[in-house]
């Protein structure tokens, strides 16, 4: 059973940074693409990034710039390391693993993260 453990949420202020971490396990991690979507309340769950299995990597255009994903296969790990934070990114972070790119992109994985909450105060 592929089970994903996400860590590294908290509160930061406008243009502050963190980086969250994505840990997998169940799977051979090396052979999965990874990705990051986000809730914020009220509103439908959003992309934000994916790493294909070689770590190429693709970005919404609200994150572009800002946000940076990484995987280090010997730590079954993904990261999303966030700068310049802002209030609008303010939501509930999901790791997800899939194994069609494209198919992860828009949301169908095989396995999610419980999520961890970011919180931007202005």
């Amino acid at each position: 059973q592929v089970r994903l453990v996400e860590s590294g949420g908290g509160s930061v202020q406008t243009g502050g940074s963190l980086r969250l971490s994505c840990v997998l396990s169940g799977y051979d991690f090396s052979d999965i693409c990874m990705a990051w979507f986000r809730q914020a309340p009220g509103k439908e769950r959003e992309y934000v990034s994916a790493i294909d299995r070689q770590g190429a990597s693709t970005y919404s255009r609200s994150v572009e710039g800002r946000f940076t994903i990484s995987r280090d296969n010997a730590k079954n790990t993904v990261y999303l390391q966030m700068s310049n934070l802002e209030p609008g990114d303010t939501a509930t972070y999901y790791c997800a693993a899939g194994h069609w790119f494209a198919d992860l992109v828009r949301g169908s994985a095989r396995a999610w993260g419980q999520g961890i909450q970011v919180t931007v105060s202005p």
